[in-house]
């Protein structure tokens, strides 16, 4: 019969490439690890590493076993998680983290209802870029994210798409790119970008540095402004630009190629530990409604 000790042995020696790392990752010796693995290999009747070469390589058996124990894991720590907080009073606060790209301002009518609902639970509202965000929730530090999609979000963390935000590519109506249609992406090469990154320097998906000039910022009102002052061009949200737009304060990159803009994936996350609870059931339900007629 299959152990969550074999399992882990399995997983983590293929995440780290050799036993000894997998040991140290487990926290276990490498003794162990190792017959932990040459037990299940027992039980499944099958070599699952090539350990014929310096480090242990996944054989076909291995691969085909490896997604299925990832799932179990991963189904088994949200089974810990349930079985640990079954005898824990409700959690007494909402901790929300916020992209500041992301329309909110239906979110007040949100977190009242969730007030009516549940008069004793608190709430604090956190903004920070969406790679934060997800650190956040990692660390406990909030209980649901509204971020933009990322492709690395941890597995025991559930998400939810729940609409998108258009961004298009702005710059000063004194910026010399607002002068002249643009005819090919390289030229933008020629300016100064300004990017969204988080505060451990790392930047969105869709947040692509083209330019080797580029100054950052974690803040989308930061790089607003800096846009608004000429000192680059800038991927907004157009929720953010508009009111500029119409202003005539910023300008619409000018390009032959019609429409440069790009559709962010808009995600609400939480721990799954927390994700079965009535609150952020209906928080969940509710955020749905965020985006929708948003501009």
């Amino acid at each position: 019969m299959y152990s969550i000790d074999q399992l882990e042995a399995l997983v983590a020696t293929a995440k780290t490439g050799s036993f000894s790392a997998a040991a140290r990752s487990l926290k276990k010796a490498q003794s162990v690890v190792s017959q932990h693995v040459i037990n299940l290999e027992i039980d499944c009747n099958a070599i699952l590493f090539d350990r014929s070469g310096r480090y242990p390589q996944l054989t076909l058996a291995g691969e085909k076993l490896l997604s299925h124990a990832q799932v179990l894991l991963e189904q088994h720590q949200r089974l810990r998680y349930c079985a640990q907080y079954l005898d824990k009073p409700f959690i007494s606060e909402l901790t929300i983290g916020l992209d500041e790209g992301i329309p909110f301002h239906k979110l007040s009518s949100i977190v009242n209802q969730l007030e009516i609902n549940f008069p004793n639970t608190s709430l604090a509202i956190f903004t920070a870029s969406s790679i934060d965000i997800v650190d956040m929730i990692d660390t406990d530090r909030a209980v649901t994210g509204i971020i933009f999609s990322e492709l690395s979000i941890p597995s025991h963390i559930d998400y939810e798409t729940i609409g998108s935000v258009k961004f298009d590519i702005y710059v000063a109506k004194k910026h010399p790119l607002a002068q002249k249609e643009t005819t090919n992406l390289a030229s933008l090469k020629l300016h100064r970008q300004l990017l969204m990154r988080s505060r451990n320097n790392k930047s969105s998906n869709f947040q692509l540095a083209l330019s080797p000039d580029i100054w950052y910022a974690d803040n989308y009102y930061v790089l607003l402004e800096l846009t608004l002052q000429g000192n680059g061009w800038c991927l907004l949200p157009n929720h953010i630009a508009n009111e500029y737009v119409k202003s005539r304060q910023l300008v619409l990159l000018p390009s032959e190629f019609k429409d440069m803009g790009w559709q962010a994936s808009v995600e609400v996350i939480q721990h799954h530990r927390y994700s079965l609870e009535p609150m952020f059931k209906q928080l969940r339900h509710s955020l749905r409604q965020l985006l929708t007629n948003s501009e």
